[in-house]
């Protein structure tokens, strides 16, 4: 057990160093839950867990000073006690929000002492000592969050896999059949809050499009992923054949707006 929660805890560290060395989003469920079925020898269930989370989590972003619940912590845990219990899916989707909003709640209180070390980075910038600046950003963005977050996990993971087992042997049968009922609706309040931030009218017709070839003629979801990238890199031009005049035209209204 100690092992198994040492490789948890290290998954959701890996899962940090995201926010620490760019966005690059190992951090999403869909990156650590596959991670996390690796490390507890259950791929499979791993990848499933880790999709489905995935959209369940799709529009937990941060947003002006909205904070979401901490998407790391939540599909790494929730990901690992669906797998030692043999529970599946239902019970990652029982668990996930809970210990997202869980963990957020316990790392402010790492966020409340981070201002302390700020002030090597303000003394660095007053005197010009790019250094200091850097320091701060190693302390706190990669290897306190880091330490922290693999503190949680694996504290988490150790003392809690067993008290989740039992709780889990408590709970009636009536009570996973609604999660498997949610199960399927969740992915699809996830795409819906996704769509509230990225569709407008420009993209509506593609979706209607996607929806069409789907529902009328068939297509797996693979195909239509393949339609939309071949219209989206004859959209944006990725290979550069557009006339020189168009796109001088396009520059110079862009610089007129300006």
């Amino acid at each position: 057990m100690v092992v198994q929660a040492l490789l948890v805890g290290l998954v959701a560290a890996f899962g940090t160093l995201d926010t620490a060395l760019g966005t690059s989003m190992i951090q999403r469920p869909i990156v650590l839950g596959p991670l996390v079925g690796l490390v507890l020898g259950d791929l499979q269930t791993g990848l499933v867990i880790g999709a489905n989370l995935e959209l369940l989590f799709m529009g937990a972003i941060s947003v002006g000073a909205y904070i979401p619940p901490d998407v790391i912590t939540a599909g790494t845990l929730a990901t690992a006690f669906a797998i030692t219990t043999g529970s599946g899916l239902e019970t990652a989707y029982a668990l996930a929000m809970p210990i997202g909003l869980a963990a957020l709640g316990i790392k402010n209180f790492f966020y409340a002492i981070t201002p302390m070390f700020l002030q090597i980075a303000d003394k660095g910038a007053e005197v010009g000592d790019d250094g200091k600046i850097k320091l701060t950003y190693v302390l706190i963005g990669m290897v306190g969050k880091t330490i922290w977050t693999f503190t949680l996990t694996f504290l988490a993971f150790y003392f809690g896999s067993d008290a989740v087992t039992a709780v889990l042997d408590m709970v009636p049968d009536f009570v996973f059949d609604g999660m498997g009922i949610a199960a399927g609706i969740l992915p699809a309040m996830g795409f819906a809050m996704l769509m509230r931030m990225i569709v407008n009218k420009k993209l509506v017709p593609f979706f209607v499009l996607g929806f069409a070839l789907a529902a009328y003629l068939n297509l797996s979801v693979l195909a239509v992923a393949i339609l939309a990238v071949v219209i989206a890199i004859e959209k944006i031009d990725l290979f550069g054949d557009a006339p020189a005049a168009a796109t001088a035209g396009i520059a110079g209204g862009d610089d007129d707006d300006f």
